[in-house]
């Protein structure tokens, strides 16, 4: 299996951020022309992975759902940091920290829209890992 890190930085308000082409990039190197299955993770208990097309107004609609469900207010028993910070805690049970993207011939086998993007609403830590790892198959 080959792994390797990359760093996103998301800055201080919430975002979905694409990571498709790095994943894309990664994957090409990784499989050689071969098949496999890309696994994308994200070691932080606060930011989730997801697989939706971006760019049409989905990805503002994603961070207003999730707004109305987490909002960043204080009824959060998980209270430090900026107020509302434990919503990002339960981020993770309503958009995982991971996702698994099938590899053809070198080549991510998304579907004509979807994208792989980085969720993440914790203003309180805008430097954030995702780890990318390739099984080959």
């Amino acid at each position: 299996m080959e792994s390797q890190i990359i760093r996103v930085r998301t800055g201080g308000s919430p975002v979905v951020r694409d990571i498709t082409g790095e994943c894309a990039d990664f994957a090409r190197t990784a499989a050689a022309g071969g098949d496999g299955l890309l696994h994308v993770f994200v070691p932080h208990a606060t930011a989730g992975v997801a697989i939706m097309e971006l760019g049409s107004g989905s990805d503002d609609d994603l961070l207003a759902a999730l707004a109305d469900l987490l909002p960043a207010d204080d009824r959060w028993r998980h209270a430090h940091g900026s107020r509302g910070h434990g919503r990002s805690h339960v981020l993770p049970a309503l958009v995982p920290p991971y996702a698994s993207v099938p590899v053809l011939g070198g080549r991510l086998a998304l579907g004509t829209w979807q994208s792989i993007a980085l969720v993440d609403v914790n203003v309180d830590n805008p430097d954030r890992q995702v780890r990318l790892s390739f099984l080959a198959g």
